[in-house]
């Protein structure tokens, strides 16, 4: 019963379920609120404001005597509020926040205040302001687009005291920039999505293979464990007064409990043997969930049913190594009369041999047990090959 508990604890484990201790798990497709990623998010962000060294400058070249230390204070402002704003933003995406509000406010505010001492390089605060409301807005943010191309473009020219024409390159880089931030956020979005809908899939998945385990037991088990508990009593009550009737009963408990055996494990495994095409049908869209160029046969044709369940495990283990460990971008599986073969370029084939699991353990000896041989290491210019090659038709296993 040992094997049977391991199969029940693992079905019965749902992968989207924390380990007890654990705590509760980040949100889908954002890390965990760690120091590395706070000083993260920090550092990146902080690094792109020097560009605000052309708004220093045009303080430099306009600003007099106190204005030059009320300009620079300004700047100095505009880049505390702008990272605690992008700190708010992160760890409040696509919701409503009164601090991201506030702090988008307050760089405008700054931006203007700004203008009398920088001029028209004030406006380079606005590229600023746009990114932070593109990644909460979207393209809810596009009139604010609209306004700071204006602005930059057009407020140097109406100034007289500025002798400035019309800014059309801080203009356009605002537009450039705006929409590659709407991308790049779109992008974002969606894979937080994306990270989302897998998780409530694997946990819906998990909860309905629990349902259904639950269900076959109770189907299974009920009438045979009946069954199992009057024989025993009918039994008990023979020993003394018949026994060999007494023993055939006995007899009939140990077939109903080898029957009832075979019943869970078989409602543990859904009712499914392994063959060729089933792995290569299910093993496509695993490849394809794990965003793997998957080169699969359509068709095949293997002469011997045993073999070809051979093959199948050989596909199975295969696929299934392809997707855990080699981090691979394409997947060929190619299926001969007598052999089968899957091959991956991932990263693992250029490094050491990895220890051998469980599976490929097991596929080592569903190969022996059939005569067959098993090939399996890095190819030569990177990647990894698994090959089963059957046994000769005729051929006896030792």
């Amino acid at each position: 019963m040992g094997r049977l508990d391991d199969v029940l604890a693992k079905r019965f484990a749902s992968p989207a379920a924390p380990a007890a201790g654990d705590g509760p798990r980040p949100e889908p497709g954002w890390q965990a609120d760690t120091g590395l990623a706070r000083l993260r998010w920090l550092v990146f962000p902080a690094v792109f404001l020097a560009y605000l060294g052309q708004t220093a400058s045009g303080v430099d070249r306009y600003a007099h005597g106190p204005g030059k230390a009320v300009g620079y204070a300004l700047i100095a402002l505009f880049c505390v509020v702008y990272l605690a704003t992008l700190q708010v933003s992160r760890l409040q995406p696509d919701q409503p926040s009164r601090r991201a509000d506030l702090g988008l406010a307050a760089l405008v505010a700054i931006c203007a205040l700004e203008v009398p001492f920088a001029h028209e390089d004030a406006f380079v605060m606005l590229i600023y302001v746009l990114v932070l409301a593109i990644s909460r807005l979207g393209g809810r943010a596009l009139p604010l687009v609209v306004a700071a191309f204006a602005a930059s473009t057009f407020v140097p020219s109406l100034v007289p005291g500025w002798h400035q024409g019309i800014e059309v390159d801080l203009g356009v880089s605002m537009l450039v920039v705006a929409f590659a931030m709407w991308a790049f956020f779109g992008v974002i979005r969606v894979n937080r999505e994306l990270g989302a809908a897998r998780a409530e899939v694997a946990q819906l998945a998990a909860e309905n293979e629990r349902s259904r385990i639950a269900r076959d037991l109770h189907d299974l088990l009920g009438h045979s464990l009946t069954a199992v508990t009057v024989k025993a009593g009918l039994a008990k009550r023979l020993v003394a007064a018949d026994p060999e009737k007494a023993a055939i009963e006995i007899g009939e408990v140990e077939d109903l409990a080898r029957r009832s055996l075979a019943d869970v494990r078989a409602a543990i495994s859904g009712y499914r043997e392994v063959t060729l095409v089933g792995e290569l049908a299910s093993g496509r869209e695993l490849l394809r969930a794990a965003g793997i160029d998957a080169d699969l046969p359509k068709a095949v044709e293997v002469p011997d049913p045993a073999t070809a369940v051979l093959f199948g495990w050989a596909v199975r283990e295969g696929l299934t190594n392809v997707v855990r460990h080699a981090r691979a971008r394409r997947c060929a599986v190619r299926v001969g009369p007598t052999w089968v073969e899957v091959v991956d370029d991932g990263v693992i084939g250029i490094m050491a041999e990895p220890s051998e699991g469980n599976g490929l353990q097991g596929l080592r000896d569903r190969v022996a047990e059939a005569g067959a041989s098993l090939a399996v290491g890095p190819q030569v210019g990177g990647g990894w090959h698994l090959r089963v090659d059957a046994a000769p038709t005729g051929t006896v296993p030792a």
